[in-house]
Formats: C-alpha cells, sequence, structure tokens
C-alpha cells in the first residue's frame, strides 16, 4: 500500500498487527482518559503514560512526538498568553507591567493544552499504526455506514493530502521563479499563489474522488470482496469488550472526583 496520502508508518510491531478495530478502541481509551479524568495534569498522565508507551511499542514514537508537538506548540503559546495576560480577575503571578499573569488562567491554559495534545496524539497514534484502508474493511465488515467509514478515511488523509498537494504546488511554482524563501515579507507574499492553487485543486480533488467511488459501487449494497484479508482473534474481541468497560469506568471515576473535589 502507498502511503502517499496516509501518516501510515510500516513496522513490524505489536500495535501493527493488532485488528484495526482493537487498535481503534485502544485509542479512544486514551482519547477518552484524557477528556475524562479532572485537573489539568490528567491529560499529561495518559499522554506520558498510556500514548508514549504505545507509541514506544508500535515503533513510531519519534515521528507522534515530533508531529505532535508541532501542532500543539503554537495552540499552547497561544493559549498561555492570552489566558494567562487577559483572565479576568485572578490572582497574578508575575508582573508585566500594566499586564500580569494570572494563576487561574496558567492552570486553564495547562488543561487545554494537555487535553489538544491528547487529542492530537491519539489519532497521530492510530493513524502511524494503523493502515487506512484496513481501518475502512473493519468498519464495512462490522456493518457501520458507508457514510461514517468514509468519513473515516477522508479525516485521517486530509492532512497528509493537503501537504502532498501543498509540495507539489510549491515545487510548480519554485519552477515558475516564484520566491519562496528569505524574509518574513517574502514568505507572506508567496502565500497567496499557493493558497489559491490548493484550494480549486482540493474542490477537484473532492469531485474526482466521488466520482471513483461511485465507479466503484460504493453505495451498492450487499457484501463485496477485498483483497485484503483482516485476522481477529477471541482474545483481540475480549479485549475491546475490557477497554469499552475501561472506558465506562474512567469517566464515572472523572465524575466521582470531580464531585468530591
Amino acid at each position: 500500500m502507498t502511503n502517499a496520502f496516509s501518516l501510515y508508518t510500516p513496522r513490524a510491531s505489536a500495535l501493527h498487527r493488532l485488528h484495526p478495530l482493537t487498535m481503534l478502541a485502544l485509542v479512544v481509551f486514551c482519547l477518552v482518559a484524557g477528556l475524562a479524568l479532572p485537573g489539568p495534569w490528567g491529560p499529561y498522565v495518559v499522554f506520558l503514560l498510556l500514548i508514549l508507551p504505545l507509541a514506544a511499542l508500535g515503533q513510531v514514537l519519534p515521528n507522534l512526538l515530533s508531529t505532535a508537538v508541532k501542532i500543539a506548540l503554537p495552540f499552547a503559546i497561544s493559549v498561555f498568553l492570552i489566558q494567562g495576560l487577559f483572565w479576568t480577575g485572578g490572582t497574578p503571578v508575575v508582573e508585566l507591567g500594566p499586564l500580569s499573569l494570572k494563576r487561574e488562567g496558567l492552570w486553564f491554559a495547562a488543561q487545554s493544552t494537555g487535553r489538544v495534545l491528547t487529542v492530537v496524539s491519539s489519532f497521530l497514534l492510530l493513524s502511524l499504526t494503523t493502515r487506512p484502508d484496513a481501518l475502512m474493511i473493519a468498519l464495512d465488515q462490522r456493518g457501520a455506514p458507508k457514510t461514517l467509514t468514509y468519513i473515516v478515511l477522508a479525516t485521517i488523509q486530509i492532512a497528509p493530502r493537503f501537504q502532498a498537494k501543498a509540495r507539489t504546488i510549491l515545487d510548480a511554482q519554485r519552477a515558475r521563479g516564484l520566491e519562496t524563501e528569505g524574509s518574513v515579507g517574502r514568505r507572506v507574499a508567496a502565500l497567496l499563489p499557493l493558497v489559491v492553487p490548493l484550494v480549486l485543486g482540493s474542490i477537484i480533488d473532492i469531485e474526482e474522488r466521488a466520482m471513483a467511488l461511485d465507479a466503484r459501487a460504493f453505495s451498492r449494497s450487499g457484501p463485496k470482496t477485498s483483497l485484503l484479508t483482516l485476522r481477529d482473534t477471541s482474545a483481540q474481541r475480549a479485549g475491546r469488550w475490557l477497554l469499552l468497560l475501561g472506558m465506562i469506568a474512567v469517566v464515572a471515576l472523572g465524575i466521582w472526583l470531580r464531585r468530591a473535589a
């Protein structure tokens, strides 16, 4: 399978050998745990004790860390500055002239950043260790609506598709003499010749994918055959049920901790 439009990284790891639904249940458990646990440190605990060890087990830890930091870092900087400096009321921690960093604002920013980091890293873990076509087939075999399976597949592939198309457009514009490097002003001026072809190309790509789906009888009812065979075991099915019970337990624990606080 080509991974031109996917973050999937082939590895000979235990996570890569899991059934796609098992991997999906594991990632959703991490996601639910990170969002359900109260306080600002709950998401970081899930990230450090669950997501990072799983990424190391799947041999995708460097890829996950670098991508997650690139996505979460701009959000973290902005939310810490905005919430810390402009939080209404609160207890000042650091005085910066007429402004001051508020303890409550920093507390809220830390919690928001942890949740964003958990969400991003959970989806990255799924994307890096699970083939998109295998996940789509697994959902279809379990009777999931075809529109849902396509939405899941398109969501996983949207970022890699945009990156690949942007690189192609950037190379084409450079071949025509467009200056894309240098000062900040020059780079900003080069954005418009990149954005317009990227948006138009994405609209055309959507139409072409819709035509391809129709040609492959996407909406046809009844069983379909596939060259890809998915192996499932009773142990993995039991594990998925345990993960579901674990999600319920984590949500109940989070509710109890909030009420007890």
